[in-house]
């Protein structure tokens, strides 16, 4: 297997213009000979979907959810970044790069980064154009607030719900192009298996989650833009039917998996209460611009109620260990700071795992009429939730499970190693290194489908126009009936214990021994539990119903074994990389004070993972990265 990064010539602020003058075309009137896949319709599958559409391709949009409004990119809170400099504070393409590759800790690819970089500020036009209702000051600009990781206001928002706003924006672009004839929406299916002729993506076998049929769909290239696979852990931020199933039976046809271990904690969830949990609520990283984070300096104050300890036994924590940053350090440093305090016996609620993010100054400054405008939405979600007043009380937050950075590798181009199969969004692991800023993630799924898919598919188009494809076509029919294979396979075991608890059980092996902080003992221990773990679930899974029908126990049952694989190969890829970089925190690797410490001299790569077969070891290929307009340096929000 070959990596080539297909990175084009000349100076990274040229490469991109370049680069698009330099792809081939495809004529208008051709355009509609050619039929397109895009699996999923988030805001990276929605964007892509209604662009390629009024480009005039033939696009056939897939999602499992019923409609695609119900994509998870709706649970996204905070914002989007873009550089802007709407508020004159120093802002600009370069420094939202450098933020982006300093965030990542210098584990991205430059160039893919400087084209997000680049194009984050046509995003910002292209939704206010639909009508996204970002908030604006008093004037009528767009307002901008801070994240973290930064040090200028580069975050438009829309109260606490801007990934609803952006998805509704995509969603009646791609609406439209429905309406026109050229995407062809497919709700309630999901994909199942990839499928590659002559060694290219040709299409996809899904199953109708309605009628259990198995259904095969051919095209001249297929993208996924299916989101990333932190569902692994079992209790996380993501939507519950969030899956990494798509993007892992790709990884089976020959497409390589970059950075698997690269997972990030968000510091701002709502703490475990129980074992009765199916996941975590997020509570906004925006909440940290005006909430301070403090837990009691005394570990006998843990226990009484936050308005009962002076401020002189506080401990902001933050804001003493990151006095540049604050309560705005990144999300990596600011979850492990966290767990930090949690571990030395100051944390507070239920079993000592929360830390405080207090309003009270907020609230005496800008008063709690501003403080409910800016976040009114997120005080009533976590009110309910908790059934505590957020404005009288601090908040309890805790980090959980809730991006991951890692994905199928792919190129300047986003072409994965498997050739027509292009990957999008969080679905691939191209822009965000080893920790993703907060805002960024809206950020790249609406780069890749509204400014970059666009054209490298053409570009691979136009000199891949391959024959039509024979729905009896061999390979075709391999697909299908390995996936008749599979789901059967599921159904006859008839165990005694249900596909939930074998993911519950999965993620308590993954979250101790691969989640805020790795170690080699653990991570050797979880690659001898999983396997075990995968040999009990084949043989006491219990999946009840059939295959014809509404089966929910069968989807489920087919994620968690795709899971169970995919974090064998996490642990794996963790194991291997003897460093700490962003949020892969390796304990034998840390400073005197405890922060990540890097080697650049062995790790500065991509390590993107080739399956090589069933029961057989992965081969681990390395993309060397390049740092020739940002200097690598020890990364620091102190």
């Amino acid at each position: 297997m070959e990596l080539n990064a297909n990175i084009p010539d000349g100076p990274i602020e040229q490469k991109w213009d370049k680069h698009r003058f330099d792809m081939k075309l495809v004529n208008p009137a051709n355009k509609r000979k050619y039929k397109v896949i895009v699996v999923g319709s988030g805001l990276a599958g929605a964007a892509a979907a209604a662009s390629m559409g009024e480009l005039g391709y033939e696009v056939e949009c897939f999602c499992y959810q019923d409609s695609p409004r119900r994509a998870h990119s709706i649970a996204a809170q905070g914002g989007i970044n873009a550089a802007k400099n709407y508020r004159n504070d120093g802002d600009s393409v370069q420094r939202l790069f450098y933020d982006t590759v300093k965030g990542g800790d210098f584990r991205a690819r430059e160039a893919n980064v400087y084209r997000l970089a680049q194009v984050s500020v046509n995003i910002i036009d292209q939704c206010v154009a639909q009508g996204v209702p970002f908030a604006r000051e008093y004037g009528g600009l767009l307002d901008n607030r801070s994240f973290g990781g930064a040090q200028v206001s580069r975050t438009f928002y829309a109260r606490g719900q801007t990934g609803q706003q952006l998805l509704l924006g995509a969603y009646q672009a791609l609406e439209r192009q429905i309406g026109l004839g050229t995407v062809k929406m497919h709700t309630r299916h999901e994909m199942q298996e990839l499928i590659v002729i002559d060694g290219k993506a040709r299409g996809i076998v899904t199953r109708d989650m309605v009628t259990g049929e198995i259904e095969s769909h051919l095209a001249d290239a297929v993208c996924l833009a299916t989101g990333g696979y932190g569902n692994a852990f079992y209790l996380a931020t993501y939507a519950k039917g969030c899956n990494g199933t798509a993007i892992w039976r790709a990884y089976k046809k020959g497409a390589a998996f970059g950075n698997p271990c690269y997972t990030q904690i968000h510091p701002t969830c709502i703490p475990v209460t129980g074992d009765h949990q199916s996941k975590l609520t997020l509570m906004s990283e925006s909440l940290r611009n005006d909430g301070r984070v403090w837990v009691p300096k005394k570990a006998e104050d843990c226990g009484k109620k936050p308005g009962d300890i002076k401020e002189e036994d506080r401990d902001y924590y933050l804001e003493r260990k990151y006095p540049s940053y604050g309560n705005l350090a990144p999300r990596d440093i600011s979850s492990r700071a966290a767990k930090q305090v949690c571990d030395e016996g100051r944390g507070v609620g239920p079993g000592g795992r929360g830390v405080y993010l207090d309003f009270k100054d907020a609230i005496a400054r800008l008063g709690k009429a501003k403080i409910e405008e800016k976040y009114g939405n997120l005080f009533e979600m976590y009110e309910r939730i908790t059934d505590e007043n957020p404005y009288a009380t601090p908040m309890r937050i805790y980090p959980a499970v809730h991006y991951t950075m890692g994905g199928l590798w792919v190129d300047y181009n986003l072409m994965s190693t498997v050739p027509g199969l292009f990957v999008l969004g969080e679905a691939n692991f191209s822009d965000h290194g080893a920790n993703r800023l907060g805002a960024s993630a809206l950020m790249q799924g609406l780069a890749d489908g509204y400014f970059v898919i666009p054209y490298t598919i053409g570009n691979y188009l136009a000199a891949n126009k391959g024959a039509k494809v024979a729905a009896d076509h061999p390979d075709v029919k391999a697909a299908e009936a390995a996936t008749k294979e599979r789901n059967a396979r599921l159904l006859a075991v008839n165990g005694k214990e249900t596909p939930t608890y074998f993911h519950r059980e999965l993620g308590k092996i993954l979250w101790e021994h691969c989640g805020m902080a790795r170690n080699e003992a653990g991570l050797k221990k979880a690659l001898q539990l999983i396997p075990e773990l995968r040999a009990r679930f084949w043989k006491e899974v219990r999946v009840v119903g059939t295959g014809d029908e509404l089966n929910q126990s069968l989807e489920l049952a087919g994620r968690v074994a795709d899971f169970m694989e995919l974090g064998e190969l996490m642990c794996l890829d963790a194991l291997e990389r003897r460093e700490s970089c962003g949020g892969h925190f390796r304990e034998e690797w840390q400073t005197e004070d405890g922060e990540a410490q890097r080697d650049d001299e062995n790790f500065a790569h991509v390590a993107a993972w080739e399956y090589t077969g069933e029961g057989k070891a992965p081969i681990r290929h390395v993309e060397a990265l390049a740092f020739e307009n940002v200097h690598l340096a020890t990364r620091s929000y102190k």
